[in-house]
């Protein structure tokens, strides 16, 4: 089990800012550290939870756990505030398509609440992430896979502040064009072919999209995030949540 516990260090900045400490209204946590770990193995390893090893305690009470967590926002908070010195010189933009397992899907009110859509490959979810200049995780939203990364960009961005926005051809649009003017920055986006006067853009700068890429193939090392078998958007924000602070900020 040592490939998913966490050093003591990584604890520690951990530790002050979850739910249940001695001091904090309400009941307390029962062995955080043994809970967290729970989650990290069960969305490393891709299992069940049914399958979560006994050593980690009843599955069934660290679902409930997970599920009461991922609803409070925790592990959103968390990785807010161990993130909160992100370097947005510029950002960096991209999506990418995770499918989604048969057993992702069957949540009350159906797919299409759960940011799950029908493309080419089935049913799937968009990851749309922002990066940060050194390629540190910034923020994430969910997309049902058919939608365009277009319609994602302006709430992904919005409270961030940056001088140029890298991205690739896809996200070239006069309004996203516009929206990258507005806040007094640089558009590095290749022009589309069909675009009848392209527009030239800084291709030094433009090697560096590559981060948001970096970015993805980390988190899809986790089984959970490159298949989304949750049910439930909110799960699958907070797993994605808790992968990003282990990876980049931890």
């Amino acid at each position: 089990m040592d490939r998913w516990v966490l050093r003591d260090d990584q604890w520690e900045r951990i530790v002050p800012l979850l739910p249940g400490k001695a001091g904090d209204p309400g009941r307390s946590g029962v062995n955080n550290r043994l809970f967290v770990e729970a989650v990290l193995w069960i969305v490393r390893a891709g299992a069940p939870w049914r399958d979560l090893p006994a050593s980690f305690g009843c599955w069934n009470s660290v679902f409930q756990r997970f599920r009461r967590w991922a609803k409070a926002g925790v592990f959103d908070k968390v990785f807010t505030a161990l993130s909160g010195d992100a370097d947005f010189e510029y950002a960096i933009i991209d999506g990418t398509i995770v499918r989604v397992h048969q057993h992702g899907t069957g949540a009350k009110g159906g797919t299409q609440t759960q940011a799950i859509g029908r493309s080419r490959g089935g049913l799937t979810t968009k990851i749309l992430a922002v990066v940060d200049a050194p390629g540190n995780f910034g923020r994430f939203i969910l997309l049902p896979g058919q939608r365009h990364d277009s319609v994602g960009v302006e709430p992904v961005l919005e409270g961030i502040e940056f001088s140029a926005l890298l991205a690739d051809k896809a996200f070239d649009s006069n309004a996203i064009r516009a929206l990258v003017a507005e806040r007094e920055a640089v558009a590095v986006i290749p022009s589309k072919a069909d675009r009848s006067a392209p527009i030239p853009h800084d291709t030094e700068m433009y090697k560096w999209r590559h981060l948001v890429e970096n970015f993805f193939c980390k988190i899809k090392e986790f089984r959970r995030i490159a298949t989304r078998y949750d049910r439930s958007a909110t799960n699958f924000m907070a797993a994605v949540h808790i992968v990003a602070t282990v990876a980049y900020w931890l």
